[in-house]
């Protein structure tokens, strides 16, 4: 009923308004913070090992887009599919048009080095197909992504880009 009011008028006032639906992960880019990529297929044979294998060369990057905006990761929280979860423990400020590397593994996070490291040498995205959620310490919404392997990584590198 609000719709057709809506248009009715805005047709009677001589000007037409198109009403869309904003698709369904629109509010998702509401957000200064966005999932830039995935390197969610570590190189080399997986491995969980905390003293020889590779979960540090699996990581998100999570980017500031900001024009103006400085952000504090701290209470962010980084989700798959299966309900695996990181939340930010700390201060890591971003400035805008800056980037943080979520690594795999154990580590000392470093603002200098735009690196946080998980403190946990087990994979959290699947090699064949998984979904990133990306929340805001209040809970919303800040970015989601789905990915499958084999539609989303043609030169089969093991990394997906998402926003440039």
């Amino acid at each position: 009923m609000r719709i057709r009011f809506a248009l009715a008028t805005a047709v009677t006032a001589g000007t037409l308004a198109v009403v869309v639906p904003a698709p369904a992960q629109a509010t998702e880019y509401s957000s200064a913070l966005k999932i830039k990529g995935v390197q969610y297929d570590a190189p080399g044979r997986d491995s969980n090992s905390c003293s020889t294998g590779n979960t540090r060369d699996e990581y998100l990057t999570i980017k500031n887009y900001s024009r103006g905006t400085t952000v504090n990761l701290k209470g962010y929280v980084v989700k798959d599919a299966a309900g695996n979860r990181f939340t930010f423990p700390s201060n890591h400020y971003l400035e805008p048009g800056d980037y943080v590397k979520l690594r795999g593994g154990h580590g000392t996070d470093s603002d200098a080095k735009n690196v946080v490291y998980r403190q946990n040498c087990n994979f959290i995205w699947n090699n064949d197909k998984d979904t990133i959620y990306l929340y805001k310490p209040s809970g919303a919404h800040a970015d989601t992504h789905a990915y499958t392997k084999s539609r989303d990584d043609r030169d089969g590198n093991g990394y997906i880009t998402f926003h440039g």
